[in-house]
């Protein structure tokens, strides 16, 4: 059995997953989330979609990113 690493449950069929050179051992698509997914600099969700980004920071979505401050950011459709 192996180790979820976000929430430590012992699960027979874990998968893992590869991210930037890293591997990660999860037992649900809710804890790989949890654990990898970024947060957004203005409401803190979870951005599981494609998310805007400005610099370093990442939002949900361009509505995040005006409420930020931030203009011409616009949703990846």
């Amino acid at each position: 059995m192996a180790r979820c690493e976000a929430c430590g449950n012992d699960y027979e069929d874990t998968f893992v997953v590869v991210m930037n050179g890293s591997e990660h051992e999860f037992d649900s698509f809710e804890c790989a989330i949890q654990k990898l997914a970024p947060t957004c600099r203005r409401c803190s969700c979870r951005v599981i979609g494609h998310g805007v980004q400005h610099g370093e920071a990442i939002y949900c979505s361009a509505h995040c990113a005006r409420e930020s401050g931030l203009s011409g950011l616009t949703d990846h459709i």
